[in-house]
């Protein structure tokens, strides 16, 4: 390759102009501002699911204890945690049982995420709300 050449090569090699380079930052940046609120709305759904999951859990410890001992007796959440119940509480997840002597038939309990700003509530018959 000669010098004439090697310079013919350089003179005819082209980078990305600076507008297209604006308009690529100016899609990303569109492309974010609507990614950005999905976000945190899955962010949401995701904490109010880990919610309703542990409360599901909890209903169903419980229920597995009243089985156990024919429904007398009260439920709490220490009782639920016991090895033989297998319920973990989440880290996240504030559970409140209301009625400190909860047995089958009044037992409710009241689940909130930490970073949610909805509360569910369980009804002694398994539905939440």
């Amino acid at each position: 390759m000669t010098f004439d050449s090697h310079r013919t090569c350089i003179r005819n090699a082209r980078g990305f102009t600076l507008v297209e380079l604006l308009i690529v930052i100016g899609i990303i940046g569109i492309l974010t501002a609507i990614a950005l609120p999905q976000f945190a709305t899955y962010k949401q759904r995701a904490y109010d699911s880990d919610a309703k999951a542990n409360l599901h859990n909890l209903f169903l410890a419980c229920k597995a204890y009243w089985t156990e001992t024919q429904g007398g007796n009260d439920c709490s959440l220490g009782l639920a945690e016991q090895a033989s119940y297998g319920f973990n509480q989440s880290q996240h997840i504030v559970i409140t049982i209301p009625n400190a002597n909860a047995q089958e038939l009044n037992w409710g309990a009241q689940a909130k995420h930490k970073s949610s700003t909805n509360t569910f509530t369980m009804t002694p018959a398994g539905s939440m709300n």
